[in-house]
């Protein structure tokens, strides 16, 4: 590899190519120009608007009440919680490309870490992928919710926002009830499908924990408080409110407080 690769073409690519291998393709490649240190960070262009980034044509996007219900102990019920877990890993390969595309005001760190959480987003999404291919069934082949990238597109103006709602809220609510999954399929006897989940559950509190410690930066660089700062953004954005119950040990290796596993505890 003799030039450098750029990141920006990179992300853009992810973002705005409608292609899922092409998406996949390119953080792969992000992945080996980064290992070799031959990956330039610089930005010649504006970052494009969120709302021009490219979903594939299936899975179908629906609102999430029109999702069905399946139970389960079945095959269907299987694929469909398999699907589900595909569609948020899909979503959230756009998210850490999105955020270390989108956000520039801040050292080239911060498209470091959201570089990598992208690759292990991409890694956890090939692995459910797969194992959806192997009970017969593909990414795509059901319904699925937009709720993710709604939010990604509400706080696209402001990367304390998106750090506080994305990696703070929703994904640290997949810390929550991603052991309960993995106790479900333990007892069905699902050895694949708990292995794939508990190693999401693993990468996903350092995720969490990445946007812990740049939300905690950039509020405290403009002299705000972190604690008050987020719930007041939750208040904000999140309709319904806080619900628990919370995986307290998985949180607190991401970050979050004391105080505020204390408030979430109290509105949950």
């Amino acid at each position: 590899m003799d030039a450098k690769i750029r990141f920006e073409d990179l992300a853009i690519q992810c973002l705005f190519d409608a292609s899922i291998e092409s998406r996949l393709m390119a953080t792969s490649r992000a992945q080996t120009a980064l290992d070799l240190g031959m990956l330039d960070f610089g930005f010649d262009e504006p970052p494009r608007p969120t709302s021009e980034v490219c979903f594939p044509d299936k899975p179908i996007l629906v609102e999430p009440r029109h999702l069905a219900r399946r139970s389960l102990g079945t095959p269907a019920g299987l694929i469909a919680l398999l699907h589900a877990v595909a569609h948020i890993e899909f979503t959230a390969i756009l998210l850490a490309w999105d955020m270390a595309y989108r956000f520039r005001d801040l050292p080239e760190d911060f498209q470091r870490d959201w570089l990598g959480v992208a690759i292990e987003e991409a890694s956890h999404f090939s692995a459910v992928r797969d194992r959806l291919r192997s009970l017969g069934a593909d990414y795509g082949d059901l319904p699925a919710h937009r709720g993710l990238w709604e939010l990604a597109e509400q706080t696209s103006g402001d990367v304390l926002h998106r750090l506080a709602l994305v990696p703070r809220f929703m994904e640290a609510r997949g810390l929550d009830v991603t052991p309960g999954m993995i106790a479900k399929l333990t007892e069905l006897g699902d050895a694949e499908s708990v292995a794939i989940l508990e190693l999401i559950l693993r990468e996903e509190i350092g995720h969490v924990a990445i946007g812990t410690r740049w939300f905690t930066e950039v509020a405290e660089a403009r002299v705000i408080d972190p604690e008050v700062t987020y719930f007041g953004l939750i208040d904000r954005y999140i309709k319904g409110g806080v619900r628990g119950p919370f995986n307290i040990e998985a949180r607190r290796r991401a970050g979050f407080s004391e105080a505020e596993l204390g408030r979430l505890a109290a509105l949950g």
